[in-house]
C-alpha cells in the first residue's frame, strides 16, 4: 500500500544527528522495521567520533550484518579470535566502498572519526539477550577503561592485538 512507504529524507538525517550529539552513547537510530519481531531488521544510525561500540559476534548461524555508509565514513574493525585486529575496511558515502556485508560469528566493531549516518540492516528478530556476543578482552561501555580503548581502537593497524 502507498500509505506504508518510508521516507528517510535530509530532515530526519539531520534530526537523527542532532540525536547523537545529544545522547550518552553518542549514537541514534531510526528504525525502518516496525517491530522487534520483523524478519528483516532495518535502521539508519547516526554516531560521533567519541561513540564507542564494544567490539562483538553475532553469533546465531543467521544473524548476518550488512552496512552502508549514508554520509560520512565509518570504519570496520574485524577481529580474530585472539583479539587480534585482521581487517579494517572504511565505508564511504562518496569513496570507492559504500557498503559491506558481515556474515555471523566474525568479531567486529565500528569506530568514526567524523560524524556518520549509516544504514544497517541485519536478519531479524531482534532479541535483546541473544543479538550480541560481546568481546571479554574489550571493555563495557561504562567502564573507565573505553577512552583509552576507543583511541586504540582508532589507531590500530593489522595484526594488533587487544
Amino acid at each position: 500500500m502507498l500509505t506504508d512507504i518510508q521516507l528517510f529524507n535530509h530532515a530526519q538525517r539531520k534530526a537523527l544527528k542532532e540525536s547523537a550529539k545529544a545522547s550518552p552513547r553518542r549514537r541514534a537510530n531510526h528504525n525502518v522495521h516496525k517491530s522487534y519481531e520483523d524478519l528483516v531488521q532495518r535502521l539508519f544510525i547516526a554516531m560521533e567520533p567519541d561513540s564507542y561500540v564494544r567490539p562483538h559476534r553475532h553469533t546465531q548461524q543467521h544473524k548476518w550484518e550488512f552496512f552502508m555508509a549514508v554520509e560520512g565514513s565509518i570504519d570496520l574493525l574485524f577481529f580474530d579470535d585472539n583479539a587480534v585486529l585482521t581487517k579494517r575496511i572504511t565505508l564511504s558515502a562518496g569513496g570507492d566502498c559504500v557498503g559491506v556485508e558481515i556474515p555471523p560469528n566474525v568479531w567486529h566493531a565500528t569506530v568514526c572519526f567524523e560524524p556518520v549516518v549509516f544504514m544497517e540492516v541485519k536478519q531479524g528478530p531482534y532479541e535483546v539477550m541473544d543479538d550480541k556476543g560481546f568481546a571479554s578482552w574489550a571493555p563495557e561501555e561504562s567502564d573507565v577503561a573505553v577512552t583509552p580503548f576507543l583511541e586504540k581502537l582508532k589507531e590500530a593497524e593489522l595484526g594488533t592485538q587487544f
